[in-house]
């Protein structure tokens, strides 16, 4: 893969590219990219953590794992952040697993290497720091979402959500995992998803819902999807063409 292709992945990640050009170029000869493909477990709970990961167009969920074996989703990371650094800083461990569940690339770096040009530069410290906050007001709206909002509302704010980051009116997005989001059953998914897609708003495919009318999902969600864009949108740059 040639340099320029290189760089204009790894700028695929919106925290690669919202940094300036210095600090883009002292950082892009430590990073490689990596292909997930679903379903891989990129690190259990309690495993050491390797390597810090930038997505383009995966979507990987951090699963917390109780001990009857029942899983919930706590965190999700698409092409607006990362994962692998801010929680694991002192104890190098993973508290729960990072499963991937679209599959694409993402940049990754060794966390040692990440660790010290952080130190080094404050242009990267600081974006990193904006997403750590961006990340922590994101899980901060959607636990209010969760207790304050219908199933059909936040199925809504989800599906906008994984529009967001594939680009694309087909969201590669199974019943499963929007269940898994959603922390419902499936029988319930499905009549929400079956009642969108009867007002024209979506339509379902096998391992994907296609979007025909966004405006009308906008209006159907809830708050918390626009106020997490604007959050995201205040604290992070966005991001610089590809060089």
């Amino acid at each position: 893969m040639s340099q320029a292709r290189k760089a204009k992945n790894h700028r695929s990640n919106r925290l690669l590219a919202g940094l300036n050009p210095d600090d883009f170029a002292y950082l892009e000869p430590h990073l490689e990219i990596a292909a997930l493909r679903r379903g891989t477990v990129i690190y259990e709970t309690g495993d050491f953590v390797g390597h810090t990961y930038f997505p383009h167009d995966a979507i990987v969920s951090l699963v917390n794992v109780l001990k009857d074996g029942r899983s919930v989703e706590v965190a999700n990371f698409g092409c607006e952040g990362m994962f692998g650094l801010l929680s694991a800083l002192v104890s190098r461990e993973s508290f729960g697993r990072y499963i991937v569940h679209v599959s694409g690339t993402a940049s990754r770096i060794r966390f040692e290497r990440l660790n010290e040009i952080r130190n080094a530069r404050p242009g990267i410290r600081q974006i990193i720091m904006r997403y750590g906050e961006a990340l922590l007001a994101r899980t901060f709206q959607i636990l209010s979402c969760n207790a304050a909002h219908s199933v059909e509302q936040r199925c809504c704010g989800w599906i906008l959500n994984m529009q967001d980051r594939v680009n694309q009116e087909v969201v590669p997005l199974t019943h499963e995992f929007l269940a898994e989001l959603l922390s419902v059953q499936r029988s319930t998914l499905s009549a929400v998803l079956g009642r969108l897609q009867a007002q024209g708003l979506i339509s379902q495919r096998r391992g994907a819902i296609a979007i025909l009318n966004r405006r009308g999902l906008e209006e159907a969600a809830c708050e918390c999807h626009e106020s997490i864009r604007q959050v995201f949108n205040r604290l992070l740059p966005h991001p610089n063409p590809p060089a």
